[in-house]
């Protein structure tokens, strides 16, 4: 069944590779596939062309915004690229949507696709993700339905978001400043216009809000990161004999060159000490090393429990991770740098510089810390009080806001 499925899929996608960008686009594709068997470099590039030709940031068309109700129900457009497993910012942004929907609004998802994927392809994997979905799933490409507020999730679906003619305030969730994802050049310049588009952001952490609105004068509120305690917690009686690492060769800001190296150095002086890596498979590290892969929450809150430390490395905006490390006592090791002090504000979180040599020290001061069990104690009580609901809130409030300006 599953194999007739692949099939049926890769069958639509042609289909609308063809109505959309013509033979040669399905044979430039084919030969990029040929090209990637044999070690070449080779992309689908990552926003529709037409998409950007179309956005004339330096002339908007005006945008209508429909009056709220007498009940004060939203009717909200959320423009995404289709959810990966893993994701934290399609978790994050869903977690929003939900919180929307439990209070009576209405939300709507609109996938923005460049591989040619329909939404019925993408819908199946996105209801068993997030069952607590309700809205319903559709491509953006074939146009948006008025709504009251209209939020691009990512610097590609902006440009679909800025171009749609259907009504609704635009707003923008920005989760990380996306330019530097890239080289300097015509993708980061490209992500980078987007925050010129006029929307109104809304953000991970003060960090980004700042940044936009010091750079590029966009409107900008944010939201303090939550931590789902259900999930990650502190389990009593479980021994620690580790550290671990959220390694992702896939997303170059998480800097898994750095990581890798700081723990073959820790290795060295701790051969005592496991080694768990999760994110992607990896391959081995020595005899005390446990490569986990891509793990569900449930299996991550173990290993948490089993390690001292975590090192999350980011070179950007803070990932979710040192959160979810800290409900579970295990200490994170991050690498010190205005966006992760400003977000993460937390006594526990160690910094130390972007170097093998002191990221594998700061990971040996916390595995010979005194008393861990009592440190780890207070670490896990320290964020249980951070419930995602203050996130959902806060943009509820904002929305009603700017809705009413």
């Amino acid at each position: 069944m599953r194999v007739v499925q692949q099939l049926r899929r890769r069958a639509h996608q042609v289909t609308r590779i063809v109505r959309d960008q013509g033979v040669r686009q399905v044979g430039a594709r084919a030969l990029g596939r040929a090209a990637r068997r044999f070690g070449a470099e080779a992309e689908v590039f990552p926003v529709r062309l037409e998409d950007v030709r179309a956005a004339d940031i330096g002339a908007p068309r005006p945008v209508v915004v429909p009056p709220l109700p007498a009940d004060g129900r939203m009717t909200v457009n959320w423009v995404s690229t289709p959810p990966s497993p893993g994701s934290g910012g399609h978790t994050t942004m869903f977690r929003l949507i939900e919180h929307l929907e439990s209070l009576g609004h209405t939300c709507r998802l609109y996938l923005y696709d460049v591989y040619g994927s329909r939404a019925a392809d993408h819908e199946p994997v996105i209801r068993a993700a997030f069952p607590r979905f309700r809205g319903p799933v559709h491509d953006v490409a074939d146009g948006m339905a008025d709504a009251h507020a209209v939020f691009a999730t990512a610097w590609m679906t902006a440009y679909p978001v800025f171009n749609d003619p259907c009504a609704g305030r635009r707003f923008y969730l920005v989760q990380d400043y996306e330019p530097w994802f890239f080289p300097v050049g015509g993708l980061s310049a490209l992500a980078e216009n987007t925050y010129r588009m006029g929307f109104h952001g809304f953000t991970a952490g003060r960090f980004l809000a700042e940044k936009l609105r010091a750079e590029t004068r966009m409107a900008a509120d944010s939201f303090d990161f939550g931590c789902d305690a259900d999930r990650y917690h502190l389990r009593e009686g479980v021994p620690r004999d580790g550290v671990v690492f959220y390694a992702r060769r896939l997303a170059p800001r998480r800097a898994i060159e750095i990581g890798l190296l700081a723990l073959e150095i820790f290795a060295e002086r701790h051969p005592e000490i496991a080694i768990h890596t999760y994110g992607e498979k990896i391959g081995s590290l020595g005899p005390r090393h446990v490569d986990h892969g891509l793990v569900t929450p449930d299996r991550l809150n173990e290993i948490y429990n089993r390690c001292y430390a975590g090192l999350t490395l980011s070179m950007t905006n803070v990932s979710l991770v040192p959160h979810e490390m800290l409900a579970a006592g295990c200490l994170p090791v991050v690498n010190d740098a205005e966006h992760n002090r400003v977000v993460l504000d937390n006594d526990h979180v160690r910094y130390a510089p972007a170097t093998p040599h002191d990221l594998a020290r700061a990971l040996s001061e916390v595995v010979t810390l005194p008393d861990f069990g009592a440190v780890a104690q207070a670490a896990s009580a320290g964020v249980s009080g951070r419930s995602w609901d203050a996130a959902g809130h806060e943009l509820e409030k904002v929305l009603r806001r700017e809705l009413s300006a």
